[in-house]
């Protein structure tokens, strides 16, 4: 029984100077943490939480720090592994309450509102959550009207492609067009077979009088030869 007290009486002991420690690394990172040295801050804090892994302030301000460097979808998990193993209804609304911060900067707006959701259930009277909760609800509204009207744009500029490819068509139809018809027109003046009847009856009037003229021509050339013949006869 003597050892045993012994023994009980030095697990309290590491106990309480673990504690202490854990208390120690918390104030410098919360020290570093004001003076806006986030990085080591997180460092002082991972300390902590090595001396007392069940430390919830050590997990909560640890998620803070890593909130200020940006790093949001690590603290989205620690600040909801805290609000799973907690009961008390304040704490939960808080780790709820910088969830839906780190969300939002995350740009995921939806599930930032059903964070905001959740610490207001634990947490009513929170005035910033309700802040929070109405801004982001009025990111979303105005993330959705835009997406709106990018649709609607969207939908003109394919009504506006449509349309201009319907007139380059009509356009390239009307030319194709004009080209077999001068196509065409070029083929009938160089085709006979294809001239009018107006022209083949002028050609056929024009042929006929060339005709005439040459008999003519002939019948004086006739004449003209027989009266040398004959006054070269002895």
């Amino acid at each position: 029984m003597k050892y045993l007290i012994t023994f009980s009486a030095l697990i309290m002991l590491l106990a309480n100077t673990y504690s202490q420690a854990e208390r120690k690394f918390i104030r410098q990172g919360n020290r570093k943490y004001d003076k806006e040295s986030y990085d080591k801050s997180e460092v002082l804090y991972r300390k902590a939480l090595e001396k007392n892994d069940d430390s919830f302030t050590g997990e909560f301000n640890l998620g803070d720090a890593l909130y200020k460097q940006k790093k949001y979808d690590e603290a989205v998990h620690k600040f909801g592994n805290l609000a799973e193993g907690e009961s008390d209804k304040k704490k939960i609304g808080a780790l709820y309450h910088n969830m839906g911060n780190s969300l939002l900067q995350s740009q995921q707006i939806e599930q930032s509102i059903e964070a905001y959701k959740n610490a207001l259930r634990n947490n009513p009277s929170d005035l910033e959550t309700k802040y929070n909760l109405a801004y982001a609800m009025s990111l979303l509204q105005q993330q959705k009207k835009q997406q709106q009207q990018n649709e609607k744009n969207q939908n003109q500029d394919q009504q506006k492609d449509q349309q201009d490819k319907q007139q380059k068509d009509q356009q390239n139809g009307q030319q194709q067009q004009q080209q077999q018809k001068e196509n065409d027109q070029q083929k009938d003046q160089s085709n006979p077979e294809h001239i009018s009847k107006a022209d083949a009856l002028r050609i056929l009037e024009a042929l006929r009088q060339d005709e005439q003229q040459v008999q003519e021509k002939l019948q004086k050339e006739k004449a003209a030869t027989r009266r040398v013949k004959v006054l070269k006869e002895w």
